[in-house]
């Protein structure tokens, strides 16, 4: 090997080392990779697929805790067309039926009363007619608050349901209500 060296001229050797060199620096670019994928960036991708899955079920949970959180709300029906007064009108509805638990008539008492909402008889008429409420549940919540707080007898909170002075609630709304009292 001696003797085939000194029979290269300088120019050769160093294009031999050159091309040495080259080959070195390839193999410990492949090696490198290797590492990266199997080391630091391997742990990094797989720290990102856990966090997407933790996020995945999380919004799953999130989603089905709101679902039984707001079962027994009450829904609009979405209109387009609908004006701004309308609406809001709705709105109003949607919040006086799911937090207050009042009937059809007494929502719309309150959104076109003096001393309520104000709107006017058409905006609060779309109104009831577009908010999808079960309110033989509402009925029955009233009830319930009427028994609790109140201390009524099943008798005195059908009166009270069904009363033009208190609920509004219809015969059949005020019936179930007291039929499902416990």
């Amino acid at each position: 090997m001696t003797n085939e060296r000194k029979n290269l001229t300088n120019e050769e050797l160093l294009e031999r080392q050159q091309q040495q060199f080259e080959n070195y620096k390839q193999e410990q670019k492949k090696k490198s990779k290797k590492k990266w994928l199997f080391g630091c960036g391997g742990c990094l991708g797989l720290i990102i697929i856990i966090v997407i899955k933790f996020a995945a079920c999380s919004a799953t949970m999130v989603n089905e805790v709101d679902k039984e959180i707001n079962k027994d709300t009450s829904e609009v029906e979405k209109d387009n067309n609908a004006t701004s007064e309308q609406n809001a009108a709705l709105n109003s509805a949607k919040t006086y039926s799911d937090t207050m638990h009042m009937s059809k008539a007494g929502i719309y008492d309150q959104l076109t009363s003096d001393a309520g909402d104000k709107f006017s008889a058409k905006d609060a008429q779309y109104a009831v007619d577009h908010l999808k409420a079960n309110y033989k549940e509402n009925a029955l919540k009233a009830a319930k608050s009427y028994v609790k707080d109140q201390n009524m007898s099943k008798d005195a909170v059908y009166d009270q349901l069904i009363s033009n002075a208190g609920d509004k609630f219809t015969e059949e709304e005020a019936q179930y209500a007291v039929d499902n009292l416990e």
